[in-house]
């Protein structure tokens, strides 16, 4: 099949724990837009003026967005930065969970936590 049916991604779900803490992390730590919180409740966002959404759905389930290769921790979601060094600094005075900032061929990332402990990345 040389053409796709599907067009774009239109968002991801991350599973949190506490949905409040949550939109207030992901809105006032990462400066995400909140669109709505449904009846569900779901709190969807959306990132920067692209068509993507990131959707928060509440669960007392142990789960995460990211998974494991070989035991090690792997992300799903992975955020760009023009300003790198700056965010790291940001979500350090905020108490994030943050890793160090890698370097890898021209390409610099870290790892960060959100209130849940899912892993997400940021590269520039």
């Amino acid at each position: 099949m040389s053409t796709s049916f599907i067009e774009q991604v239109h968002y991801i779900r991350i599973p949190v724990k506490d949905l409040e803490e949550s939109i207030q992390w992901y809105r006032d730590v990462l400066g995400l837009q909140l669109v709505s919180i449904t009846e569900d409740p779901f709190a969807i966002f959306k990132v920067n003026d692209g068509p993507f959404l990131l959707t928060l759905v509440p669960t007392d389930d142990e789960t995460f967005v990211h998974f494991t290769i070989h035991n090690e921790s792997a992300f799903s979601i992975g955020f760009t930065s023009p300003d790198l060094l700056n965010f790291h600094h940001h979500l350090l005075k905020n108490q994030v969970r943050v890793e160090e900032i890698q370097e890898e061929k021209g390409h610099a990332y870290f790892h960060f936590y959100d209130p849940s402990g899912n892993q997400l990345q940021v590269h520039w």
